[in-house]
């Protein structure tokens, strides 16, 4: 039975780093599957010769990534990148920063799209916001009430089991110099409890169309002379060691019940 599945990201990109892997296994296997990003990402890292023109660059990075996963449509709700720290930044012209839309005026959007494809599943992000962007918190709690307005079945929230990750990078660490304003103890706090993942996706056989994507973000593997990014850093790992870190992806339903399920669809209506 074919479904439809509703990734909601808060910049391009995002999409690449949490979901690729099950968002080209559900194409793969005949589902439709709809993308959607709240902002451009106008306001991401990237090197000094990329920054004009980064919203609109980062858009079209977005459809390259799209069509290596196999997604049928992308949509932009319309949004601005709200900056990670400090204030949020005046609202460009004629536009507004998803940090300032209301939950409820977002979601109403959002809803609607959901409304229109029928959709089955939507992704969002767990309650931190995976690492604690005011953008991806965000997503969370706009998911969250869209899923309620338009009356999805499934809320799947894309995360990383915690103590993994910092296992991770703390070996990373053996091999890779990180910033010296570096702080693992976010990390520590960050995404979700092992024991509180509910979906574990094997997605080794997608890695190709995730690395695909991955790369379809140039402007964020970019940096100035004597800086670093963390997509340059994962585009540079060595197979079989990328099948092995970027094999699976992770998922909290907070509806489920029952063992740790493999299948984003199973037990739907």
């Amino acid at each position: 039975m074919s479904r439809t599945l509703v990734a909601f990201h808060a910049h391009p990109d995002d999409e690449a780093l949490l979901t690729a892997g099950t968002l080209a296994k559900a194409a793969a296997a005949g589902h439709r599957v709809v993308l959607v990003v709240a902002t451009d990402g106008a306001l991401g890292l990237t090197s000094d010769d990329l920054r004009d023109g980064l919203g609109d660059r980062r858009l079209t990075e977005l459809a390259r990534s799209a069509t290596a996963m196999g997604v049928a449509r992308v949509i932009h709700l319309g949004y601005a990148d709200s900056g990670m720290t400090g204030e949020i930044p005046a609202d460009p012209p004629g536009g507004q920063r998803f940090g300032r839309a209301t939950t409820e005026e977002a979601a109403q959007l959002l809803a609607a799209i959901l409304r229109e494809e029928h959709a089955d599943v939507l992704m969002s992000y767990d309650a931190a916001g995976g690492y604690g962007h005011r953008d991806h918190v965000k997503v969370h709690e706009v998911g969250a009430r869209a899923a309620e307005l338009a009356g999805t079945p499934r809320v799947l929230e894309a995360t990383v089991p915690r103590e993994l990750l910092t296992r991770v990078i703390s070996c990373v660490g053996h091999f890779y110099r990180f910033p010296a304003d570096f702080d693992l103890g976010v990390y520590e706090r960050a995404f979700t409890p092992r024991a509180q993942v509910t979906h574990r996706i094997d997605v080794r056989r997608q890695i190709p169309a995730k690395r695909a994507a991955m790369a379809a973000h140039a402007s964020q593997a970019a940096a100035d002379e004597g800086a670093d990014r963390t997509l340059a850093l994962f585009l540079r790992i060595p197979r079989p060691i990328y099948d092995l870190v970027f094999g699976r992806e992770w998922f909290r339903d907070p509806a489920h019940t029952g063992p740790v399920s493999d299948d984003i669809f199973a037990g739907l209506p």
